[in-house]
């Protein structure tokens, strides 16, 4: 004769066809993340810096010593000036079509008393006239 089979899982216990439910308790201890102590006064704490909401599992002690730190960054943050991240940077415009600059294309506008913008974007008809003016002026693939 075999033993009935016993699995725990989930909460339930299954055995010789009878489906149990056990109630489960369960006991959630709180390790501050700065120094590992644990303890009931340990707790999630949420804090702000820069506008962004931070969360961290501390002690009371440890977390009036960030309260004390902010504090005293604070002033810092206020009399200090934000650096934004460099920018990929501008591409080079180049032209269109090989072999000719946006400078080349504008000079001949020019020469042509065709209207074209000294910087920005060269309009499609001012590239199509170039072009047609230009037999050697192959467009870009």
């Amino acid at each position: 004769m075999t033993a009935p089979e016993i699995r725990y899982g989930q909460g339930r216990r299954i055995g010789e066809g009878k489906e149990v439910t056990e109630h489960m308790a369960e006991k959630v201890i709180r390790v501050d993340d700065m120094d590992g102590s644990e303890g009931a006064d340990v707790a999630k704490r949420d804090f702000e810096v820069l506008e962004r909401t931070f969360t961290i599992d501390l002690s009371d002690d440890n977390y009036k010593r960030l309260g004390e730190i902010l504090d005293a960054l604070a002033p810092f943050i206020e009399n200090a000036a934000e650096v934004k991240p460099a920018g990929k940077g501008r591409k080079s415009r180049t032209a269109k079509i090989k072999g000719y600059t946006n400078g080349d294309v504008r000079a001949w506008a020019l020469r042509e008393d065709i209207e074209v913008s000294e910087r920005g974007k060269i309009s499609d008809e001012v590239y199509a006239a170039f072009i047609e003016a230009h037999p050697d002026a192959k467009p870009d693939a």
